[in-house]
């Protein structure tokens, strides 16, 4: 079991990074001999890319329902996830091949995708009695204190002091979420 950081912190990846957001949605549950194989997929691709780091792929998180399937994938750079899944040897190419003739046969399963490019200090993230999650797993930890207090600060619009914040901790109040 994963250990459970007690204090609030927050993630930062020193360069630019890319979000994957990849996921299936089973529409007909009862026809699990077409939605299986595609679920299976994504364990075989993650482990080709857990066993050659230099692909470019930094974590992954994995979001399982009873429909809804979904991973999410931080990248080094679109050129690295580009080129995963443009290989001709891997197991994505394999993979599209017999997806893309099974969603020709059925609508008992979909799946979709989307990337987003993120650029150096245009994100923020923070999480308080959290295992290491999403970016937390691949980024460097740093106390969500000072500057990093608060979204605007971690986002560098401000030095991390808001005044509706500044007001309730001074006088002991609770503090809403950011």
């Amino acid at each position: 079991m994963t250990a459970i950081k007690t204090e609030k912190v927050t993630a930062e990846v020193d360069e630019g990074f890319v979000v994957f957001r990849i996921g299936m949605r089973i529409n007909t549950l009862w026809k699990v001999h077409r939605w299986l194989p595609m679920l299976g997929a994504m364990p075989e691709m993650l482990d080709e890319l857990e066993d050659d780091p230099g692909r470019g792929l930094l974590g992954y998180d994995v979001k399982l329902g009873i429909r809804n399937h979904e991973v999410v994938q931080y990248w080094r750079s679109f050129e690295d996830l580009r080129a995963y899944a443009l290989d001709a040897d891997g197991q994505h190419a394999s993979a599209v091949g017999w997806t893309n003739r099974l969603m020709e046969q059925t609508d008992a399963v979909g799946i979709w995708h989307e990337t987003y490019l993120v650029r150096e200090g245009e994100y923020e993230t923070v999480y308080n009695n959290m295992p290491p999650t999403g970016l937390g797993k691949v980024g460097e930890f740093y106390p969500a204190t000072e500057r990093r207090r608060t979204a605007a600060g971690r986002l560098g619009w401000t030095d991390g002091g808001d005044a509706h914040l500044d007001g309730a901790e001074a006088r002991g109040d609770p503090v809403a979420p950011e």
